[in-house]
């Protein structure tokens, strides 16, 4: 190995908070400091009672000042936090954006240390407010901030090069650590139904809806269950539809759970499901690969990119007949366990941690000429 490099990491949210970007960033930054290098994060105290300072796996976290769960808060939690970003930054090597609304804070600290700036695009809201006319200039100043920039799919790197023509930015998939994200005894114990996984936070975005309106026509093809893992603000009525459509003792809602309960979850179930309206390259689509779990994903955004056939299906979004069909078809289908093996070949050919980290740092060590 080169020379130990000292990454400054800003983003919004950061374990214990769940979710695609939080697993990404931490299990990013874990694997980079197994490989011997020195890792810092900024985040935000996004709950109450979490520390504003402490080591986990070796990676330092800080915690801000954090408002709001939305677009005011981000960028109030952006601006709190550059106080802390600066001073970090003067002892780093690279500094690293994870998505827009921390690149104005790491701009603020590469002005106080001269340190390269990466930014990493993931968050299909991006896409939503690229469309409108008082973002667009916004998002492409933000664009062109950085000294290299990396985005979790081809979609939001293709956005964001037609909001800053002439940069260039770099798609790659976020990646699952596969040595934690595996096949392991079920925690929710196995009965004679097929078990269905929906792996989503209840925002709109992710069209948990369509699948509580896809389960009661699921259930005239086949005797399935269903779990929904994760929390927001849709969770109540999510829970009054499938009440209102009888399938309300046929799927659970878990809430949100720990991150270290994931693999668990997830072994204890048949197929994963991603209704999503709008999205990136699902990081929760690659842990459920992982797990061995074959996925129904929608045809949007990144999910074309690692579900087709082999692994999996692709169903048309926010059509709950064809979703029903789509997974009826797959459960009923006769390589369910094969397709869920081929799943996890794929994740660990092509979207492993170990890739992502190497990747990262070429880049890193092409912007301090190759000193890494």
């Amino acid at each position: 190995m080169g020379r130990r490099v000292r990454i400054l990491f800003h983003c919004v949210y950061f374990p214990p908070e769940v979710g695609g970007l939080e697993s990404h960033v931490y299990f990013l930054a874990r694997a980079l400091v197994e490989r011997g290098h020195e890792v810092n994060v900024v985040t935000s105290r996004s709950q109450p009672g979490i520390p504003k300072q402490e080591e986990m796996d070796g990676v330092v976290v800080w915690r801000t000042w954090f408002p709001s769960r939305n677009p005011v808060g981000w960028i109030a939690h952006s601006l709190g936090s550059v106080p802390r970003t600066r001073a970090l930054a003067q002892a780093a090597d690279v500094i690293h954006a994870q998505a827009f609304a921390s690149v104005l804070p790491a701009v603020a600290g590469r002005r106080r240390s001269g340190a390269p700036l990466v930014a990493t695009f993931h968050t299909s809201h991006f896409l939503t407010r690229a469309e409108h006319g008082v973002w667009r200039p916004i998002l492409g100043r933000l664009v062109r901030a950085p000294d290299y920039s990396l985005a979790a799919s081809a979609e939001i790197a293709e956005v964001a090069m037609a909001l800053a023509p002439g940069t260039r930015v770099e798609p790659l998939a976020n990646g699952v650590e596969t040595s934690f994200f595996r096949p392991v005894a079920p925690l929710i114990p196995k009965g004679n139904r097929p078990r269905i996984v929906v792996p989503r936070r209840l925002f709109e975005k992710n069209g948990v809806e369509f699948f509580v309106r896809a389960l009661p026509l699921i259930l005239e093809e086949l005797d399935v269950e269903a779990v929904v893992i994760g929390d927001g603000p849709e969770r109540g009525r999510l829970e009054a539809l499938a009440d209102e459509l009888g399938v309300k003792e046929r799927v659970d809602f878990l809430g949100k759970r720990r991150h270290e309960e994931m693999p668990g979850l997830l072994s204890s179930c048949d197929l994963a499901v991603i209704p999503s309206l709008m999205e990136a390259t699902s990081v929760a689509a690659l842990e459920a690969m992982a797990c061995e779990l074959p996925v129904v994903a929608s045809n949007v955004g990144g999910l074309p990119e690692i579900v087709d056939g082999d692994v999996g299906s692709l169903s048309e979004p926010g059509k709950p007949k064809e979703l029903a069909r789509t997974v009826s078809d797959l459960l009923a289908g006769e390589d369910l366990e094969g397709k869920g093996k081929a799943a996890r070949t794929r994740v660990k050919e092509r979207w492993s941690n170990d890739r992502l980290v190497d990747r990262h740092l070429e880049v890193y060590s092409d912007l301090l000429g190759g000193r890494v």
